[in-house]
């Protein structure tokens, strides 16, 4: 009689974990979001028509706004790049966000990314002793992209001023960090980082970027590549870290919300960010196949990993990486002078592609 009950008590709770975990497939993914870089004055009508009346079409729920220093930041206004925002322009987008259900979430680039090819952005052109190798590679020569010092007494002051006036700009409740594709770090020239490991440096990093947002109620969001070994996983030194990097994934909070971009192949590296804890999201461009194969792995893990896991796997986030305005054109088939490129038609392409197939499956 005891055997039977155990046996018909396990068998219930198999079955309950079944039915859950079908539910959990079925139902709407929890982020279903859209990356785009800010755009120029001038485009914000065409910006807002597009969130007004694409985005709830398309079932899009977040917008990750890549603004970076391209904003009229009133408490640094040193930093400020070409063709900025202005407040009104940046309460044209809450309003249109707002309207069609959308989270808008800002996106401003922090440790690497702070240059691309000779143009030094804002912060390390106003701020160059933030530089983490200053007086190094004249014209940004013989790099990819600059980064800042994250031990240098005087930069998190103005780092944290800046992305408390993007938040609240954008009425947001959460931050992107970037922190992706970081190749300086604890270089042998700095005087504060050389004797420090690089997976410690990252870590601390992260570790004071999500204090701070934590302290304001605002969660964290970040690129997840330096969390990946690239020699292990096979991904190399873009995708992933084959500096050591890597290990920082261990010294790091796990509220943070991981973008785990792949764009050429399905990477299951978005089960392995659910397994260590953190909630994900899987982040493809412009390869349709690759998109639907991502989705389908988010897909199949919220359907037959456990209830502490599959929760994790939050969705997915379409990137675009060409300029708003030519992303938004090849969405709609516009004609222009110069028309879209081929990067921006495949992104558009992709994204009609993925979220008809993220519709298809609520």
């Amino acid at each position: 009689m005891k055997f039977r009950l155990i046996r018909a008590f396990i068998m219930m709770m198999l079955c309950l974990a079944a039915a859950t975990a079908m539910l959990c497939a079925a139902s709407p993914l929890p982020v279903r979001g859209l990356n785009l870089s800010a755009p120029k004055p001038a485009e914000i009508p065409l910006v807002v028509r597009f969130i007004r009346d694409v985005l709830p079409k398309e079932g899009v729920n977040v917008l990750v706004l890549e603004i970076n220093y391209r904003y009229q930041y009133t408490s640094h206004p040193e930093v400020v790049d070409a063709d900025p925002l202005t407040k009104d322009d940046i309460k044209s987008i809450v309003a249109a966000s707002k309207a069609a259900g959308v989270r808008l979430i800002p996106l401003i680039n922090l440790l690497g990314h702070q240059s691309w090819a000779e143009t030094t952005f804002g912060l390390l052109r106003s701020h160059p002793e933030f530089d983490e190798t200053p007086g190094k590679y004249p014209a940004n020569k013989d790099i990819y992209c600059r980064s800042y010092c994250p031990l240098h007494p005087d930069l998190h002051k103005i780092v944290f001023d800046l992305m408390d006036e993007l938040a609240d700009v954008c009425e947001a409740d959460a931050v992107h960090v970037g922190m992706d594709e970081v190749f300086i770090l604890a270089d042998p020239d700095c005087p504060r980082c050389k004797t420090r490991s690089k997976a410690e440096l990252l870590a601390q990093e992260v570790r004071t970027l999500h204090d701070h947002l934590l302290a304001k109620n605002r969660e964290m969001w970040m690129w997840g590549d330096r969390f990946l070994d690239g020699t292990v996983t096979g991904l190399g030194k873009w995708e992933a870290s084959e500096d050591g990097a890597a290990w920082a994934i261990n010294m790091v909070p796990r509220d943070i919300v991981i973008c785990d971009w792949h764009y050429d192949a399905v990477s299951p590296t978005a089960a392995h960010f659910a397994v260590e804890g953190f909630r994900v999201l899987a982040a493809p461009w412009r390869l349709t196949n690759v998109a639907l194969g991502q989705l389908d792995l988010v897909r199949s893990v919220r359907a037959n990993a456990d209830q502490t896991i599959a929760p994790r796997m939050l969705g997915m986030l379409q990137t675009s990486w060409v300029p708003a305005g030519d992303f938004i054109r090849a969405y709609y088939g516009e004609s222009s002078a110069p028309p879209p490129g081929v990067e921006a038609q495949e992104a558009a392409a992709t994204f009609k592609a993925l979220f008809s197939a993220i519709r298809a499956m609520q």
